[in-house]
């Protein structure tokens, strides 16, 4: 599975987010919109993030999850939850320190049948390399260990 996709769908104040096969640095930009779409909303109760069918995950996605969470702590109080069945998936997960700032669980509680693909967006290569950046600082902030990993790719993107 080397194509990826991220679906989407609302659900009484419930949003929920599918990641399907390998979700990359080209689905960042569909996702950060909707992240910043999903908050914007007044109906926002909570969000479910599902990786069942996750094969892959990068780290720039992983760090608009961490601001997802950081944002959904600040906007309603809550941590989101995070499903996943995927034993590597998890490991990366709890490795990044998400079970810190997301709840993880092994099954949806919440499973619409209004998923929709986010639409792919064309953005200019500077607004990669902030999205970039951005992802990579909040995943730094997570934890120690995150610092250290990421710290030489964070200096280079600075300086480029």
């Amino acid at each position: 599975m080397s194509n990826g996709k991220i679906q989407f769908a609302e659900q009484d104040g419930i949003f929920v987010l599918k990641f399907v096969g390998e979700v990359r640095l080209t689905l960042c930009s569909a996702l950060d919109a909707t992240i910043e779409k999903i908050f914007a909303s007044a109906n926002f109760t909570s969000i479910v993030i599902d990786l069942i069918e996750t094969r892959s995950i990068d780290s720039t996605t992983l760090g608009l999850l961490a601001k997802l969470s950081i944002l959904s702590r600040q906007k309603v109080g809550l941590l989101p939850t995070l499903v996943t069945d995927q034993p590597d998936i998890t490991r990366l997960l709890h490795s990044m320190g998400f079970d810190q700032v997301f709840n993880i669980v092994d099954q949806p509680s919440v499973t619409p049948e209004n998923l929709t693909d986010l639409p792919s967006q064309d953005v200019s290569e500077p607004e990669v390399k902030a999205r970039v950046l951005e992802a990579h600082r909040i995943l730094m902030g997570l934890n120690e260990s995150n610092r250290e990993a990421f710290h030489d790719l964070v200096l280079a993107l600075e300086r480029s």
